[in-house]
Parts: C-alpha cells; sequence; structure tokens
C-alpha cells in the first residue's frame, strides 16, 4: 500500500499561501542545490533564485535539472544545469568544478538528493542498502566535502536534508533510518568543525512531503496498519515549496545564531 492509498490524494490548496519570498536576501550568493530536477530540491532553487541566488541545479538527470533551471531563467533569476551522480567522487568533482568556474564560488550548499523506501529488513538486500547509503549519506559527504573549501574561503552555508527517519525510530527502513540518522548526525559533527572557520551548516527534516519521491514509497506486504501511526504525520503532508522556504531561512543571515541544529518539519510527528 503506498502512501497515496493510504491517505488519498493531497489536498492541492495545502501550502498555495505559505511561501513570503524575501526579494533580495541572497542577492550576490551562489548556491548550488543537489536533487533539482523535482520535489524539494527543485522548490528550493525557484526560491533562492526568487530571493537573488545565482542557483546551480544539480541532479542524476540531466533534462529535469535542466527543467529546473529553466523555470528560474524564465522567471528572471541565473540558473546553471549541471547533471551530477552524488555517489560518484569524480562526477561530484566534475560537477563542483563547473559550477565554480560558470557562476562563481557558492556560499550555500543544498543538499536534497534522496532516495528512499519501505522494506522488511530481513529482506533487504545489500544492493539496496548500499544504493540507500550511496545517494543519502556518501552523496551528501561528497558535496560537502568538495564544496567546503570554496565556503572555507569566505563563509557559507550547508543546509542538508535529513527527515523525520533521521531523528527516531520508523518501521521497515532500517536502511532509511540509517542514511538519514548519518546525515543528521554528520551535521552536527561538520558543524562543530567549523564553527570558528565561517561556516554554519544545519538540516531539515521533514515527515511527509508531496513529492514524486514519496509516492513510489509502499509498506512491504503483511505490514501491520500500527505501523502507520510511526509513519504518517498528524497535520498531513506539506508541500515542498513550505521546506524551501525553512531551508531558505537556515541559509540567510536571519539564522546566523543558528548552526548544527536539525529542524524538525513534521507536523508534531516527532513532538
Amino acid at each position: 500500500m503506498s502512501p497515496k492509498q493510504m491517505i488519498g490524494e493531497p489536498d492541492p490548496e495545502r501550502g498555495t499561501g505559505a511561501e513570503k519570498i524575501t526579494p533580495g536576501r541572497f542577492n550576490g550568493h551562489v548556491a548550488i542545490i543537489t536533487g533539482a530536477a523535482s520535489g524539494i530540491g527543485r522548490a528550493t532553487a525557484r526560491r533562492m533564485a526568487a530571493e537573488g541566488a545565482s542557483v546551480t541545479c544539480l541532479d542524476l538527470s540531466f533534462e529535469g535539472a535542466q527543467a529546473s533551471a529553466a523555470e528560474v531563467q524564465a522567471d528572471g533569476g541565473t540558473a546553471l544545469a549541471v547533471h551530477c551522480d552524488v555517489t560518484d567522487e569524480v562526477s561530484v568533482k566534475k560537477a563542483i568544478a563547473e559550477s565554480v568556474a560558470e557562476l562563481g564560488r557558492p556560499s550555500i550548499v543544498v543538499n536534497s538528493a534522496g532516495i528512499g523506501g519501505f522494506e522488511h529488513t530481513t529482506e533487504q538486500s545489500m544492493a539496496g542498502w548500499n544504493r540507500m547509503i550511496g545517494v543519502n549519506l556518501t552523496g551528501t559527504f561528497l558535496i560537502c566535502r568538495e564544496t567546503l573549501p570554496h565556503l572555507l574561503d569566505g563563509g557559507g552555508v550547508i543546509v542538508n536534508v535529513s527527515s523525520t527517519a533521521g531523528v527516531m525510530g520508523q518501521p521497515f527502513s532500517a536502511a532509511y533510518c540509517a542514511s538519514k540518522g548519518g546525515v543528521s548526525m554528520m551535521t552536527k559533527a561538520l558543524a562543530v568543525e567549523y564553527i570558528d572557520r565561517g561556516v554554519r551548516v544545519n538540516a531539515v527534516a521533514p515527515g511527509g512531503v508531496d513529492t514524486p519521491l514519496v509516492w513510489e514509497f509502499g509498506l512491504p506486504e503483511g505490514a501491520p496498519s500500527k505501523a502507520l501511526e510511526r509513519i504518517m504525520t498528524p497535520m498531513g503532508f506539506c508541500t515542498p515549496s513550505e521546506v524551501a522556504g525553512a531551508i531558505s531561512y537556515l541559509s540567510s543571515d536571519e539564522a546566523a545564531y543558528v548552526s548544527g541544529s536539525i529542524l524538525s518539519f513534521d507536523g508534531v510527528l516527532s513532538a
């Protein structure tokens, strides 16, 4: 059973009035955003561009990244689309180098690329485990490692996308929880490591978000209905633009005192 079958179609009016753009907030900044072809990454690229940033849209789907960049450009913003496999060290190095060559030094990095899914732990394949860790955790690490030298040369911000599964247990999600829990703790480790170097590092931990990814999730066969109590967000799913708003805040000077935080964005699920 998929989340869509569990709770029905998302409310088309959900979050339509929540986006409050702050013009000029990121004037002069360059933002690198992974997973920018869809969902949270796409919404974040559009939000930051609307607030003045030049954005690099990284994604394994180059066509998707191009589409997101085209939307930004159509709205009058500056955007670059770059193919990037976040699990591949060489691909990440090339993507960051291309972004720097085209748009200049990044001061904002958003790690939004991610995959997920439910599986009985006893049936979890090594291929599935390695893929989950590779995209969600290793990918975040590689992007952080390759962008940090640029952020340290003038200051900057990293915002990672974790999950409620990165701060609390979730059934049928051993691999996903491990990957997102790793993202949460890596966020804290980097924040402490660079506290005196002008780089802030935070994460946002969404619950259910209305994205193409989440509708691909499905509880495994035989899962008890009670499992939904640990998965479903009490306030319903949020929109990618709402999460983008939280990311924008964490990336801004308004959050200058915020580092090492995991911002729960889950409609009271983890309370």
